[in-house]
């Protein structure tokens, strides 16, 4: 509940009262003060209700789990355990389902608390802003934005604003963190029938352009993000400085450039290695050349899951898959921009 008050059971709640009906369990009439607002969220189901003559009335066969009521004002807040490179993070634990592993939280990131890097979980992740302002990937979650992600979408640069911020935060499974840093990723096209008075262009976006404008980061953004590189370095990670895009070399340039010269100093025969066979030696070997095999860091069979090709959601990168320890750890989505949020009726990323 973000405001107004609400009855369940002959007790009375303010703001942050949170219920869980499950499926096919009696629940007590709720009751709501005029001009209340709540956040109503279920999985897998309609909002339907059958009513029962009480909360005595039998339990359907399927049912696990009761109801649960909890006035999370007077809950206390956890730290969260590994919550990355800088302290300041905190969780109070509302509902895990025992079966599926969905659960609801409540995550607070306090004034100062920031992460340099990019994320990605194997699970779908939703969240509703109820209190502050964090600047994340070319955007801001302020009061009153709400994101999902997919599985496997990359997200980060989290930096917490003045007073932290606060979120409703749900997940159809465990959430294990996956980092990355220094990414980089470019994509384009040529527009055929769109553009400039319905003109052909060329074009290309990706988050080394959107990086290059005077709203990206403030330098107090970017200090934060700087100090959360030296809090690694204090605990012997060899974390890369921070860099934004668009301030820097793109490094996937240099790889394409290497693996060109690669193929011209390895065996290619393109334009740059046209040469006469005047010279007397033996052509029985027919120019067989091997295929150039380059090392681009791991095999891309190597970061999927188990599952990745042959289960029911094998046609969908984004679905949410169980991770346990010694698994794969898969890879992110190539995304050619960050995921962003939906804010104000506004979509400003893609892969929501």
């Amino acid at each position: 509940m973000l405001k107004g008050s609400m009855t369940y059971g002959g007790k009375k709640f303010g703001p942050g009262a949170y219920v869980y009906a499950p499926k096919g369990v009696p629940t007590d009439a709720i009751t709501f003060a005029e001009g209340t607002q709540i956040l109503h969220y279920r999985e897998y189901g309609d909002a339907g209700f059958d009513q029962v003559a009480s909360t005595q009335a039998p339990r359907w066969s399927d049912a696990r789990e009761d109801v649960i009521v909890l006035d999370t004002a007077a809950m206390q807040w956890d730290a969260v355990p590994n919550a990355g490179p800088m302290p300041g993070l905190f969780i109070k634990y509302l509902h895990v389902d025992p079966v599926t592993g969905f659960y609801t939280r409540l995550v607070h990131a306090q004034e100062g608390w920031n992460d340099h890097r990019v994320a990605h979980h194997p699970c779908y992740e939703e969240a509703y802003t109820t209190q502050g302002r964090m600047s994340y990937n070319f955007g801001d979650l302020d009061l009153g934005t709400y994101f999902f992600r997919p599985a496997r979408i990359k997200h980060g640069h989290f930096v917490a604003d003045k007073g932290g911020t606060t979120w409703l935060l749900r997940s159809d499974g465990e959430l294990h963190n996956w980092y990355s840093e220094n990414e980089r990723v470019r994509w384009g096209a040529d527009a055929v029938n769109y553009g400039p008075g319905g003109s052909r262009m060329r074009w290309s976006q990706s988050t080394h352009d959107l990086a290059s404008g005077p709203s990206w980061r403030t330098e107090a953004d970017l200090e934060a993000l700087q100090a959360s590189v030296r809090h690694a370095h204090s605990l012997g990670d060899t974390a890369a400085a921070y860099v934004p895009h668009a301030k820097r070399v793109d490094p996937s340039i240099i790889a394409i450039a290497k693996a060109l010269d690669a193929a011209n100093l390895q065996g290619g025969h393109g334009q740059e290695h046209e040469h006469s066979h005047d010279h007397d030696h033996d052509h029985d070997h027919g120019h067989n050349h091997d295929h150039l095999h380059l090392d681009w860091g791991a095999d891309a069979a190597s970061v999927e899951h188990p599952h990745e090709r042959t289960d029911e959601a094998g046609y969908n990168w984004g679905a949410g898959r169980a991770y346990r320890p010694g698994d794969p750890i898969p890879a992110p989505i190539v995304s050619s921009l960050p995921v962003r949020s939906r804010s104000r009726g506004r979509w400003d990323g893609d892969g929501m």
